[in-house]
């Protein structure tokens, strides 16, 4: 007789600004690359920061948003620590996520003695100066609103885990013959008088339409998403990165930034679609009855929710923990990979200088992991309302969305991965391991962790649907 939409009630502000590094700056990010200076500016990059508290209480969370690729544990606790004593905010209630795009440059300190990295330490800093003024605003501003969730389709993103059978191998790329999630969540946030505060869109789909032969600081197609979204709502278009680990464009790789651009107004179309279905909020849909005419025809109205599912809208549990992992066995000593990676700097092969990259970032990583035999992979999981948002480190595969959804198919989960610094690396399912794919072979954890994880995340769920 009545359809629920689901929608949260809450406080929340949110405010974004500018954070293009400048023109010059280290940007080799791709292997493959030939370049170490970005030449230029396709589109700005943006910082997000949204505050999210509930309707009585004092509990809160801070997510700032980047249009970065990832940062590693020395740059994010920089970054962390310098804004939480610049805002004075508790560090625990900061978390960072990022767009992921592979076309803002590679900002770490390490690179620094590469062509354009003496701008990198500057850079940073200037970040977190500009992250530090949001969040102050985003204190200031924060006000009672109704979130209201739908979820649609957009075909963007494709598996990108192929074999290549004329060169038996793994080539992470498009893979045409495998489906891929092509779930779209979105939100819209409105103040208590009913005015737009903001739009939210949580899709999976790794941002590499630019690859090696671009040279333009980019937010891929992030940037069109939320341009085309704004022009059309005339509200401010939050962007979250969701489980993508298998997951990239079917047309990527590319240097053209028209390419990046048009995937980014595909999502951002697909989205629309969905937003523009959204009823008011603090109403559901509900049959009214019979009304006679050629034929009986079944009425239905948006109306005034009852109280006591209003009052339920407003509910918050917020956890955060961090999951022990076991460490990949077999993991490489950081010694053999400095010798390894001082063998590939000699040599003058056409793959030297994609090899070297390999070992750069493999060492990279093992220099993040902690002394413990496992690694403690960060988690927040919190209940607004009718819906539930995950901020989960990593990168997982879209196996870990997927058996949330089907777990919990009536409550929106806006899942958002690739939060904190890269440590954790991928997140692959069991199943690929020691096949050679890609994202298996540089996972520094073992098989069987995502399985952990997901489980801990549905018991983290199940306790806060209660």
């Amino acid at each position: 007789m009545h359809v629920n939409i689901p929608q949260s009630r809450c406080r929340f502000a949110l405010a974004y600004g500018d954070i293009t590094p400048p023109s010059g700056i280290y940007h080799r990010m791709w292997g493959a690359a030939k370049h170490f200076r970005a030449t230029g500016i396709h589109r700005p990059l943006r910082a997000t920061v949204v505050l999210l508290a509930p309707m009585e209480g004092c509990e809160r969370q801070f997510i700032i948003a980047l249009d970065h690729c990832v940062m590693g544990r020395e740059e994010m606790s920089n970054l962390l620590d310098t804004v939480s004593e610049g805002a004075d905010i508790p560090r625990e209630e900061l978390i960072v996520v990022f767009s992921h795009t592979h076309a803002a440059g590679l900002m770490e300190l390490e690179r620094s003695h590469f062509p354009g990295g003496d701008l990198i330490g500057p850079y940073l800093e200037s970040l977190a100066v500009q992250t530090i003024k949001l969040v102050r605003d985003v204190k200031k501003n924060l006000q009672p609103v109704n979130i209201v969730y739908g979820t649609g389709q957009c075909s963007l993103a494709a598996h990108r885990d192929f074999w290549d059978e004329e060169n038996q191998l793994w080539a992470c790329g498009y893979d045409p013959a495998t489906p891929a999630d092509d779930t779209v969540l979105v939100a819209r946030a409105n103040s208590e008088d009913g005015t737009l505060l903001a739009t939210l869109v949580n899709y999976a789909c790794h941002p590499t339409t630019l690859a090696w032969d671009n040279t333009l600081i980019s937010p891929d197609y992030p940037g069109a998403m939320r341009e085309t979204i704004e022009a059309s709502t005339g509200g401010p278009c939050l962007f979250l990165q969701g489980a993508s680990g298998e997951l990239g464009p079917v047309e990527g790789y590319v240097e053209d930034t028209s390419v990046a651009d048009r995937n980014g107004r595909q999502l951002g179309y697909a989205a629309l679609s969905t937003i523009e279905s959204l009823p008011a909020p603090n109403t559901r849909f509900e049959y009214i009855g019979p009304v006679e005419s050629g034929t009986a025809l079944g009425e239905w109205k948006h109306n005034e929710l009852p109280e006591e599912s209003s009052a339920a809208n407003a509910y918050w549990g917020l956890t955060r923990q961090f999951i022990p992992l076991p460490i990949r066995p077999g993991t490489p000593k950081i010694e053999e990979v400095e010798a390894e990676l001082a063998e590939w700097e000699q040599k003058d092969t056409p793959d030297a200088g994609a090899m070297a990259e390999r070992k750069r970032r493999l060492l990279h990583r093992l220099k993040q992991l902690p002394s413990e035999e496992n690694f403690p992979l960060e988690a927040i999981v919190f209940r607004l309302g009718g819906a539930v948002w995950i901020i989960i480190q990593g990168e997982p595969y879209s196996v870990l969305q997927k058996a949330l959804r089907e777990r919990f198919p009536g409550t929106p989960l806006v899942i958002s991965a690739i939060a904190s610094h890269w440590g954790a690396s991928y997140l692959p399912p069991k199943k690929i391991f020691d096949k050679g794919i890609y994202q298996e072979s540089i996972a520094i954890v073992a098989s069987g962790s995502l399985e952990i994880v997901i489980e801990t995340i549905i018991s983290q769920i199940e306790e806060l649907l209660k």
